[in-house]
């Protein structure tokens, strides 16, 4: 047995997964029907929508087995999203990387496997949408379009998943995917004892630009801005769109230092894209920077409020010296 190879997108692959927040989720019909109706087309007696975590497959949608999830090492969706072609083994016991693949030679004895990969808006590979038999069959070309059409029908479901946790304006998270991924992290940094700190950003004069240049510049400040937190700021970071003019940016594995320095990359950006620009404004900004105390920020609701009472003290600041 060969063990699936690990994505050179890993961190960014599983960024857009949490993103979702749909692991261990409950089933839903809209990802059952498609492989309801996968079974029904190519008459097979498994069908999945297997989503590949970090050292998982979990079964968003489960036709024909038991089980809610593998190891990933046996996966064979582990190795479909290696690759944006559809990964074809029409007889395990003939392919070196899964003759003697526990789930080849033990239950559910798996013989044929046709897993399409689905993507992630970012183009990162999440999982698959799969088809299973416990026989060796052939798969024909004109076989091959219709499994890609479900799968696009399961990226479509997923993409839905993302629009209801991102911003459809600066394709950030919004409040709510916000949270949702800085309580994953929070929870990751209290387990491992590492530290992070949350940076509450509220755009200045962001009124006026839309009462002088019209809503549709303003709408062009917000994207502009929200594109220099994702530039600015790691992968690993969340950012997010609060709501209106404000944004926030939870750091993990990051120091009080580390934090504030970040923060004055953000100000070199923004001052970088004001010379350039010729819009007749600049992108300013006020920020409450906190290090996160799992003492005292029981919730990120918490670490957020705290967050802003300084931000606000920052915009303050700022009026009286303007």
């Amino acid at each position: 047995m060969i063990k699936p190879a690990t994505p050179v997108d890993e961190a960014t692959r599983i960024g857009a997964l949490r993103a979702l927040d749909i692991l261990d989720g409950a089933p839903e019909e809209r990802f059952d029907r498609l492989t309801r109706l996968a079974k029904r087309l190519f008459g097979v007696p498994i069908a999945l929508v297997s989503l590949i975590d970090t050292n998982r497959q979990w079964f968003k949608s489960c036709d024909g087995l038991s089980v809610s999830e593998t190891s990933r090492d046996i996966s064979f969706c582990g190795h479909a999203i290696l690759s944006d072609d559809i990964l074809l083994i029409p007889d395990t016991l003939l392919d070196e990387r899964f003759s003697d693949n526990p789930l080849v030679v033990n239950d559910p004895h798996i013989r044929f496997y046709a897993g399409c990969p689905l993507r992630a808006p970012n183009g990162s590979r999440l999982g698959t949408l799969c088809l299973i038999d416990r026989q060796p069959r052939t798969f024909g070309a004109d076989e091959l379009e219709p499994l890609r059409d479900l799968a696009q029908m399961a990226e479509q479901e997923l993409a839905a998943v993302q629009l209801a946790t991102t911003d459809e304006l600066t394709h950030v998270s919004n409040r709510r995917g916000f949270v949702r991924l800085a309580e994953h992290a929070l929870s990751l940094c209290r387990r491992l004892g590492t530290p992070a700190s949350l940076l509450f950003l509220d755009m200045d004069r962001f009124k006026q630009i839309n009462d002088r240049y019209g809503h549709a510049e303003g709408d062009y400040a917000l994207r502009s801005f929200a594109g220099l937190l994702t530039t600015t700021f790691r992968d690993s970071d969340v950012v997010g769109r609060l709501g209106g003019d404000e944004f926030a940016v939870l750091l993990t594995n990051a120091s009080a230092q580390a934090s504030a320095d970040a923060l004055a990359r953000l100000q070199q950006a923004a001052d970088a894209h004001n010379l350039a620009g010729a819009r007749g404004y600049e992108l300013e900004f006020s920020a409450g920077q906190l290090a996160y105390d799992p003492a005292l920020h029981g919730s990120i609701d918490a670490l957020l409020q705290e967050a802003d009472a300084l931000m606000y003290e920052c915009k303050r600041g700022r009026r009286a010296t303007a």
